[in-house]
C-alpha cells in the first residue's frame, strides 16, 4: 500500500443515520476497508409482518475482496444482530471484546451458522495493523459492558467511531470510560469523528446507573404482592441492580423468556452478572411462595420489554398474565418511534388490574449521552470535522448544532444518509458518489425474500382485503363448468353483502360469455378484464379496492 493509497479516505454509512438502530459504517482507508458494527433495526409500522431490518451489505459483496475487518463497538443488537448476515457473504475476521464476542456467538446459533466463524477477542489496549493503518480502542460507558470507542489512524490524523457512549462518573460495574486516552487521541490530532448522536436533543446529563438501583429496590420493598420487572435483555447493569433488589427485599427471582435466560447464563459465565443459584426459581414453583416473596424478571422476543408484557395484560402469554395486585416496573424507555405501543402497552396493565411504574420514578437511565456528555467527546477529541452518527436525522441535526457551539465550522460539519460518502483526499474534502444501500427484511427463516412489492401487497391486503374470483372452463366446448365463485377476506361482511356479491359474479360471468365468443381464450387478458371491471364496479358502490385475484381453470 503506498503512501497517496493510504491517504484517501471515504466514510460510507450503510445504516445507523436517518434511523435509531442498523448501525454500519464502512472506513475505506486506500485499497482496504474496515467496517463498524453490523447492527440490525426493529421493523418500522408499515412493515407488516416483518421480523428485523439489517442493512444492505451489497457495496461489500462488490468489494469483497477489500474488506478486512468488522469492529464490532458492543453487543447490543443494533450493533451486532445483523452480523451473521455479514459472515454468510463475507469470508472477514470479526474482532470485538470478551461479552461481545460471546453474545455474536449466540446470534450465530440462533441463525444456524455451524461453521466456525472468525472471532478475534481484542480488549482496550489492543493494537491492531493492517499494513500502515493501526486501529486501537478506547472503553466507553454504556448500558451493557465491554463497549468500546474505536479509532483508525491514518497520516491524516485518526478516523474516530464513538459507538454508543455516555460518561457516567459513579458506574455500575467496574469499567469507567477512559478519558485518558480520549484527550490522548485528541491531541495527536482527529481527523474525522463519528459520534452518537441518540440523545442530542435532550440537555444536560444522562444521569447515572448507580441512581437506578435503589429505586429499583424501593419499588419492589414497597410492593404489597408480586412485582413484574421489565427490561431490555442487553442491559446487564439494570438486570444486576434488580438480582440485588430481589436479593435485598428477600424475593426469589422468576425469569421469564428463553432470550434473556440465555443472556443471563452468558454473563454469569463471563462474571458480568453475580448471583447465588438458590435466589431463582421456575415459573412452575412460583406458586409455592406467597405473592410478596416473588419477583418476575421479563423482556420480549428480540430483548424488548413491552411485546410479553402486552401479551400478559391480554391473558394471551403462555405462561405469565397480569392479575389484580400486581406491580409492574417497566425500567425502559420506548424505543424512538415505538412510543405509541409504548403507551397502549400501559393502559392495557392498568386495564388488567396492574399498578404500572415506569416514567414517575428514576429506575431507568439512558446509556447514550446527553448534550453536556456528547459535548465532552467533542471537546476530548477536538476533531477537524464531524460526522453525527447513530440517530434520526433531527437527531444528527441536533448533534451539528452542538458541534457548532463548542467551535466546529459548519463546512466540516457532514450530516449523511444512507449511502452517502465523504472523501477526504490530500487537497481536499467532498462529497464522493453514492453507493448502494437499503434494507434486507428478515420474516421468520426468510432473508431478504421480502421486497417493495411483498410490502405493497401486505399494505393493499390490510387496507381493502382481497377478492378472489374461481371460474372452471371447458375450452373447447367455450362453457363454463364451475363458477364464477367470489370469496371474500377483510373486503365486506358477505351476510350482509349478498346483492353486491351477487352482481360482481354477474359481471364476472358477462366478461367469461364475452371472452369464449372469440375464437382464441387469452388467459392474461380475461384476468385483466375481470380485475378491471370488478375493481370499477366495487369502487362505486364501496369506495374500496380490494385485491383482486382470479383464478382461472381449464378441464
Amino acid at each position: 500500500m503506498n503512501q497517496l493509497q493510504t491517504e484517501n479516505i471515504r466514510l460510507i454509512a450503510l445504516g445507523g443515520v436517518g434511523e435509531i438502530g442498523k448501525n454500519m459504517f464502512v472506513v475505506e482507508i486506500g485499497a482496504d476497508i474496515f467496517v463498524v458494527d453490523a447492527g440490525l433495526m426493529h421493523p418500522e409500522g408499515e412493515m407488516l409482518g416483518i421480523d428485523v431490518v439489517i442493512p444492505d451489505i451489497s457495496y461489500l459483496i462488490e468489494n469483497r475482496s477489500r474488506v478486512k475487518a468488522v469492529f464490532l463497538t458492543h453487543g447490543h443488537d443494533e450493533n451486532i444482530g445483523g452480523i451473521f448476515y455479514v459472515l454468510q457473504k463475507l469470508s472477514v475476521p470479526v474482532y470485538g471484546t470478551k461479552l461481545t464476542l460471546a453474545l455474536v456467538t449466540e446470534k450465530l446459533k440462533e441463525y444456524g451458522m455451524k461453521q466456525s466463524a472468525d472471532l478475534r477477542k481484542i480488549t482496550t489496549d489492543s493494537i491492531i495493523k493492517f499494513g500502515k493503518v493501526k486501529i486501537s480502542f478506547f472503553g466507553t460507558n454504556h448500558s451493557i459492558p465491554d463497549s468500546v470507542g474505536v479509532a483508525l489512524h491514518t497520516p491524516q490524523g485518526a478516523i474516530v467511531h464513538t459507538g454508543d457512549f455516555k460518561f457516567d462518573q459513579t458506574p455500575v460495574g467496574e469499567q469507567t470510560a477512559e478519558i485518558a486516552k480520549m484527550a490522548n487521541l485528541g491531541k495527536d490530532g482527529v481527523l474525522c469523528l463519528l459520534s452518537d448522536s441518540t440523545n442530542a436533543e435532550k440537555p444536560g446529563y444522562s444521569g447515572s446507573e448507580s441512581t437506578v438501583g435503589k429505586e429499583i429496590s424501593n419499588v419492589i420493598y414497597t410492593a404489597p404482592e408480586r412485582v413484574i420487572i421489565a427490561v431490555f435483555s442487553s442491559n446487564f447493569y439494570r438486570i444486576q441492580q434488580v438480582i440485588d433488589a430481589a436479593h435485598e427485599n428477600g424475593r426469589k427471582l422468576v425469569i421469564v423468556g428463553k432470550n434473556l435466560m440465555n443472556v443471563i447464563q452468558i454473563a454469569r459465565r463471563l462474571g458480568y452478572i453475580a448471583v447465588e443459584d438458590e435466589l431463582f426459581i421456575s415459573i412452575n414453583e412460583m406458586e409455592q411462595y406467597d405473592k410478596n416473596k416473588v419477583a418476575i424478571l421479563t423482556t420480549g422476543s428480540h430483548g424488548e420489554p413491552l411485546a410479553a408484557l402486552t401479551r400478559m395484560a391480554k391473558h394471551s402469554h403462555k405462561q405469565l398474565n397480569i392479575v389484580e395486585g400486581d406491580t409492574v416496573l417497566i425500567s425502559a424507555t420506548p424505543i424512538p418511534g415505538h412510543e405509541l405501543a409504548f403507551s397502549k402497552t400501559i393502559d392495557l396493565l392498568y386495564r388488567a388490574g396492574a399498578n404500572v411504574v415506569f416514567g414517575q420514578k428514576p429506575i431507568h437511565v439512558s446509556g447514550h449521552g446527553h448534550q453536556e456528555e456528547l459535548k465532552l467527546m467533542l471537546n476530548l477529541m477536538k476533531p477537524k470535522y464531524f460526522i453525527p452518527v447513530n440517530g434520526e436525522y433531527k437527531m444528527q441535526k441536533a448533534h451539528e448544532k452542538l458541534a457548532l457551539s463548542v467551535g466546529i465550522a459548519k463546512e466540516n460539519i457532514f450530516l449523511i444518509e444512507k449511502g452517502d460518502a465523504v472523501e477526504f483526499l490530500p487537497e481536499e474534502v467532498r462529497n464522493g458518489s453514492k453507493v448502494p444501500f437499503g434494507n434486507v427484511l428478515i420474516d421468520g427463516l426468510g432473508i431478504g425474500d421480502v421486497g417493495n412489492i411483498v410490502l405493497r401487497d401486505r399494505r393493499l391486503l390490510s387496507q381493502d382485503g382481497i377478492l378472489i374470483v374461481v371460474v372452471t372452463l371447458d375450452k373447447s366446448k367455450k362453457l363454463i363448468v364451475a363458477g364464477p365463485e367470489i370469496l371474500s377476506r377483510g373486503f365486506v361482511y358477505v351476510r350482509e353483502s349478498e346483492e353486491l356479491l351477487e352482481r360482481s359474479t354477474e359481471i364476472v360471468a358477462e366478461i367469461v360469455d364475452k371472452c369464449m365468443k372469440d375464437y382464441n381464450i387469452e388467459w392474461s387478458s380475461l384476468k385483466l378484464s375481470i380485475r378491471e371491471a370488478l375493481n370499477q364496479y366495487l369502487y362505486e358502490k364501496t369506495k374500496r379496492r380490494p385485491m383482486i385475484l382470479p383464478i382461472i381453470m381449464e378441464v
